[in-house]
C-alpha cells in the first residue's frame, strides 16, 4: 500500500486459528463497466479464499454508446467507492493492490482524466486492460475454476464479452465483442428485440461461431450469475451453489425467452435476485440465447471465477498453477478443522490401498473425490454428535470449492454424513442424493463405511494407519492385519463396524492380530 494511507488501526491477526498460517492477504478491485469491485483474498494460492468482498454499482459505462463519455455521477460513485476500497485494503493488511480496469474506463473520452482520479483514490497505479487481456483473464479465471476445462469461456460484463476457447485447462484463441449488457441496452435503446439482432449478428459472425459443438460454455459475468440464480429457483434446485452449476441446453432458451420478454419483476423465484440487477436480466438473456444458437455448446456451466481471480492466477507460479485446486481446499478445510491433517492424509493412503486390495475399481474422476473426501473425512468433529452428519454435509456441500461439479460436491458431503449418522438408505436427504449417479451413491456409502471402521481403531490420531495392511484370507475374504502391540485396539464396537463395510462391498472381513 502506498504511504498516504488514512489513518485507520490495522486490527487483523492472521496468527488466528480460523486463518492458514504464511498466508499474506491480497487484494483485487475491479473498475467495470456496471460495478466497482473490491474482493481481498486470504493469499495468492491455486484454491482461493475471499476474505472480503464488497461492489457499488457505479454504472461508468450507462450511456456510453451516445456520449462518449462516462456519466459524472457514476464517475463520483465510482471516486467514493476507490477511496472506501483504500481504506479497508488497509484495515486488512493488503499487502499487494491490483486495481484493473475494463471497457468504460479505456473507450470514454474522459477515461485518462477518471483513471488519473481513481488512481489518486485507491493510492496505486490502475492495469487498464485491453479487450484481449480481459479475454484472457476471464479464460484464466475458468483455467483456476475447473480442472482441466475443455470448453468456451465467456464473461459477459456491462460493457463487453469476451470469448476465449479453452482446451483441457490451455488458453487459446480469444475475442472481445461489444455485447455488455448496458452496452447493448444502450445500443438497443432499450428494445429487446433490436438487442436480439444485434448479439445474434456479432456472435453468428465471429471466429468462435460452431466452436462450442460438444463442449460447455462456461459463463462468467454477474448478469449470467443471476440468471442461474433464477434458473436453480424455478427448477426447485436443492444445491445453491453457483459455481459449477449447470443448466442443460435443453429448455435453457425457452427460460432464457421468458425472461428476455416478462417483466422481471413479476418472473417466478425473482426474489433471488436483488433489484439493482434485474434491469440487466433481460440482455444477459439474449446475449446467452445468441450463445447457444451460434456458438452451439452442450451446456452452459457457470463460472463463480473471472478476471479478478484470473490475473491472480496469471500471476503464480507454474508449479503453483499445476496443483489440484480441489485437493488443496480439502487440505486446507483439513488443516483448519481436523483433528489431525496427518491423519486425514494418511486416510487418502489407506483407502488408496483398501479399494485395491478389495478390487473397487476407479476412474480419474472418483480417485480425485475420495482423496478430498478423505482429507475432509473429520471437519465436522467439534459439532453435537447429534448434528455432526449434517453440520458437515452442509459445510462440505456447500463450500467454495474450486474444480468439482455438483454432482461431486454432493458425493463428499454424503460420504462424510453417512460417516456420522451410519445410516446409508436413499431417505435422509434425498435431494441431495439424487444429484448422483448410482454408481457414486454406492461409492460414498463404501467410503463412509471404510471411515466407520477406520475412525474406531484410530481415534482421529496419525501414525496408526501406516501399520494396518489386508491380506486374503484362506477360509475366504480379507483380513484387516493390526500388528500386536495394537492389538487391544480390537474389540466388539470395531468388528461390528469391519462387517458392516464388508456387508457393503459385498466382501467377508475380519480382524487378524499378527
Amino acid at each position: 500500500m502506498p504511504d498516504n494511507v488514512p489513518n485507520i488501526p490495522v486490527l487483523t491477526d492472521v496468527s488466528v486459528q480460523g486463518r492458514l498460517p504464511g498466508r499474506t492477504p491480497v487484494a483485487v478491485v475491479d473498475i467495470g463497466s456496471n460495478s466497482v469491485r473490491l474482493v481481498i483474498y486470504e493469499g495468492n494460492s491455486r484454491s482461493l479464499t475471499v476474505l472480503f468482498n464488497e461492489k457499488v454499482l457505479s454504472g461508468l459505462g450507462k450511456g456510453l454508446t451516445q456520449t462518449k463519455r462516462l456519466d459524472e455521477r457514476s464517475v463520483a460513485s465510482a471516486l467514493a467507492a476507490l477511496a472506501r476500497f483504500r481504506a479497508l485494503a488497509a484495515q486488512a493488511g493488503v499487502s499487494e493492490v491490483y486495481p484493473i480496469a475494463t471497457a468504460a474506463a479505456r473507450e470514454a473520452t474522459n477515461g485518462p482524466d477518471f483513471i488519473a482520479a481513481a488512481e489518486a483514490a485507491i493510492g496505486c497505479k490502475i492495469h487498464i486492460l485491453s479487450g484481449a487481456d480481459e479475454a484472457r483473464y476471464a479464460a484464466e479465471g475458468v483455467v483456476a475454476g475447473f480442472h482441466a476445462p475443455d470448453g468456451i469461456a465467456g464473461d459477459l460484463g456491462g460493457g463487453s464479452l469476451e470469448l476465449v476457447d479453452v482446451a483441457r485447462g490451455e488458453i487459446r484463441e480469444g475475442l472481445t465483442l461489444p455485447l455488455g449488457g448496458l452496452r447493448l441496452q444502450d445500443m438497443s435503446g432499450n428494445d429487446i428485440a433490436k438487442a436480439r439482432k444485434i448479439a445474434d449478428k456479432e456472435i453468428a459472425g465471429c471466429a468462435l461461431a460452431g466452436a462450442g459443438e460438444g463442449r460447455p460454455f462456461f459463463a462468467v459475468g454477474g448478469t449470467w450469475r443471476n440468471l442461474a440464480k433464477l434458473h436453480m429457483e424455478q427448477a426447485r434446485y436443492p444445491l445453491h451453489v453457483m459455481h459449477g452449476y449447470e443448466i442443460p441446453i435443453e429448455g435453457a432458451l425457452e427460460f432464457l425467452e421468458a425472461v428476455a420478454k416478462g417483466d422481471p419483476d413479476t418472473l417466478p423465484g425473482i426474489a433471488a435476485v436483488s433489484r439493482s440487477r434485474r434491469a440487466l436480466l433481460a440482455y444477459g438473456a439474449v446475449t446467452l440465447q445468441s450463445v447457444i444458437r451460434y456458438v452451439k455448446p452442450s451446456s452452459i456451466v457457470l463460472s463463480a471465477l473471472g478476471v479478478r481471480e484470473g490475473f491472480l492466477h496469471s500471476l503464480l507460479s507454474e508449479e503453483e498453477k499445476a496443483k489440484d485446486p480441489l485437493i488443496e481446499a480439502a487440505s486446507e478445510l483439513s488443516v483448519l478443522r481436523s483433528r489431525s491433517p496427518r491423519h486425514s492424509t494418511e486416510l487418502v493412503d489407506w483407502s488408496r490401498r483398501s479399494f485395491e486390495i478389495l478390487g473397487i475399481e476407479e476412474t480419474p474422476y472418483e480417485e480425485r473425490l475420495r482423496e478430498a473426501a478423505c482429507l475432509l473425512a473429520d471437519i465436522g468433529w467439534r459439532a453435537h454428535p447429534d448434528y455432526r452428519g449434517k453440520q458437515s454435509l452442509s459445510i462440505i456441500a456447500h463450500a467454495a470449492f474450486p474444480a468439482i461439479d455438483h454432482q461431486g460436491r454432493a458425493f463428499l458431503g454424503l460420504a462424510n454424513y453417512y460417516r456420522h449418522e451410519g445410516n446409508f438408505e436413499q431417505v435422509a436427504v434425498p435431494d441431495i442424493e439424487n444429484l448422483l449417479t448410482p454408481r457414486l451413491l454406492q461409492r460414498a456409502r463404501i467410503l463412509a463405511a471404510l471411515f466407520r471402521a477406520t475412525y474406531l481403531m484410530t481415534a482421529s490420531m496419525p501414525g496408526i494407519l501406516p501399520t494396518f495392511k489386508w491380506a486374503q484370507d484362506p477360509r475366504g475374504g480379507f483380513a484387516l492385519v493390526i500388528p500386536p502391540e495394537l492389538g487391544g485396539l480390537v474389540g466388539e464396537r470395531p468388528i461390528g463396524r469391519l462387517e458392516q463395510f464388508g456387508k457393503v462391498v459385498e466382501r467377508t472381513l475380519r480382524f487378524e492380530v499378527r
